[in-house]
């Protein structure tokens, strides 16, 4: 890439978008975030996957990028991307619903409980969980990236650590033996789903001619 690119990362989610900018740097790219631009209603993720909802995010604020005028609109990339926690035990969820699961003001905590307690139902169906990220990329109305990355593992018997945000208290990485926020930045990004969708999209955008 000869010159740098202008990135809008959609999310809204502070922590997201700290993460992001950690997994990005060096890359040749001028990122923005969604404060950046004139507010707008979050779009309504009515995918059935991970992948339909980044790239129903990504086309829904490259749109909305398309109408502000800002002055790096013509040439910017938007970037979006729909994670979450897929439990085997759980068929599944909370998967796709991940930040919506029993309500949209639930606390974490809350659904911790409703996670134990629905595998107390089932104690022979194991424990095994993967964190999913997909990410989109829009160029106005085209697309012209996207991937997919997940890290496997297990939820942990309780919650254990501080650090992270989300689900990251009850998933459990066996190979480090703790739990997602029980680990530094670094080992979190080296392994987890985020961590290998931005740095492929890292890739992507350096040997972008």
């Amino acid at each position: 890439m000869n010159r740098e690119t202008d990135l809008l990362i959609a999310t809204g989610n502070p922590n997201k978008l700290r993460e992001i900018r950690q997994l990005l740097a060096g890359v040749p790219v001028t990122l923005h975030s969604l404060a950046e631009l004139p507010p707008v209603v979050e779009p309504e993720e009515t995918g059935a996957t991970f992948a339909d909802n980044a790239r129903l995010k990504a086309r829904y604020y490259s749109a909305h990028l398309a109408r502000t005028g800002v002055s790096w609109e013509a040439s910017a990339l938007t970037v979006a991307e729909d994670s979450g926690l897929v439990v085997d035990a759980m068929d599944g969820e909370p998967g796709v619903r991940s930040a919506r699961f029993l309500r949209e003001d639930a606390s974490y905590q809350e659904r911790f409980t409703e996670i134990y307690r629905r595998l107390a139902e089932r104690p022979d169906a194991g424990r095994s969980a993967r964190f999913v990220c997909a990410l989109a990329v829009m160029r106005g109305e085209d697309l012209v990236f996207e991937t997919r990355g997940t890290v496997e593992g297990e939820i942990a018997t309780h919650p254990e650590g501080t650090k992270g945000f989300g689900y990251d208290p009850i998933f459990l990485f066996l190979p480090y033996g703790r739990t997602l926020a029980d680990v530094s930045d670094d080992e979190k990004l080296r392994v987890a789903h985020r961590g290998h969708a931005f740095r492929a999209l890292a890739e992507w955008l350096k040997n972008r001619s």
